[in-house]
């Protein structure tokens, strides 16, 4: 295959969004495997799950693209690939390739542990993001919540394929926050990050409708920013920032009563970092500014999953005490 059209397939799963992911549950799957010895997901277990989701991910770029491709063209026509280097009926047949190998890799880690039903997370993330691409993204909010709860996904399905993780459901939130770190068990703290990806994702894909307003809007969407405004779609982002600046805030507090200073420093830095990232998005008013603004709040995004190393150095150094 000619290498201009490698880079051009690369661009279009969205390479280095692939990496991110594989890259948080390699982080996420440490912590479980730190606090207790897993029941399913040892390293090529794990391996399996983190494949799946990959796959899933990159047939959804493909599917989202494919049925953007007008969309695209007005909005960055000089980023599109389908339609120029690659044809869209590769598109879609890669696509499917991509989720049933999706389905294959999940099969292989659920079925030797006696649970296939764990195969409708997969199958149901592969249906969400169909019906993304064809209805929800062009429907008020859908869309948003939709992507924000698959990004979430992303951590969750490590705990649904975890079974060790379920003795801990009971164990209360305050203990996770407050308790030592050899006491606070994994699945408050998955929970946590969880969360936060879900936030913070619902508010950076606002803020690309931002930036997309006018393809979307000549293509028939109903996105937040082209039903209630700009002006009221940056209040709403503020809104969403204050469900993570305020129990980070919480947090970094706690951590500093219990002497975790680093960590607590860490999360401070991160919610300093959000709020100045509001200031900026409210200062915005042009699509490059946008754009600016969604590629910052990744960046916030990354910052946050980095703390995972910060935790494990937490439980290292308190293990060894």
């Amino acid at each position: 295959m000619h290498p201009q059209k490698i880079m051009a397939w690369l661009r279009l799963i969205r390479w280095k969004n692939l990496v991110i992911i594989f890259l948080t549950q390699l982080l996420a799957w440490w912590c479980i495997s730190i606090f207790e010895e897993p029941e399913v997901l040892y390293p090529m277990q794990f391996l399996l799950v983190s494949l799946s989701t990959i796959s899933i991910a990159a047939a959804g770029y493909i599917i989202n693209d494919y049925f953007d491709i007008k969309i695209d063209q007005q909005n960055r026509p000089q980023k599109v690939v389908l339609g120029n280097t690659i044809p869209p009926k590769q598109a879609i047949v890669a696509h499917f390739v991509l989720n049933i190998i999706a389905l294959l890799f999940a099969a292989l880690a659920a079925l030797p542990s006696g649970h296939p039903e764990w195969l409708l997370l997969q199958a149901g993330c592969t249906l969400l993001l169909w019906f993304y691409s064809t209805h929800f993204k062009r429907q008020y909010m859908v869309g948003n919540v939709v992507v924000a709860l698959l990004a979430a996904l992303t951590i969750l399905v490590l705990m649904v394929y975890e079974p060790v993780l379920y003795q801990y459901m009971h164990f209360p939130l305050v203990t996770a926050i407050n308790g030592s770190p050899r006491t606070s068990p994994p699945v408050w703290i998955l929970g946590c990050y969880a969360y936060f990806a879900f936030i913070l994702t619902w508010m950076r894909e606002i803020v690309k409708d931002m930036e997309d307003i006018k393809g979307d809007e000549a293509e028939g969407c109903v996105t937040m920013p082209i039903k209630k405004g700009i002006a009221f779609s940056k209040n709403f982002i503020s809104i969403l920032a204050l469900f993570v600046v305020v129990p980070l805030a919480i947090a970094s507090f706690t951590l500093a009563t219990h002497h975790y200073i680093a960590m607590s420093l860490y999360v401070l830095v991160v919610v300093v970092s959000l709020i100045a990232w509001v200031v900026f998005l409210h200062g915005g008013r042009t699509d490059r500014a946008y754009h600016r603004a969604s590629s910052y709040i990744k960046g916030i995004m990354l910052l946050g999953i980095c703390s995972f190393i910060f935790y494990f150095l937490q439980l290292i150094l308190t293990s060894g005490t």
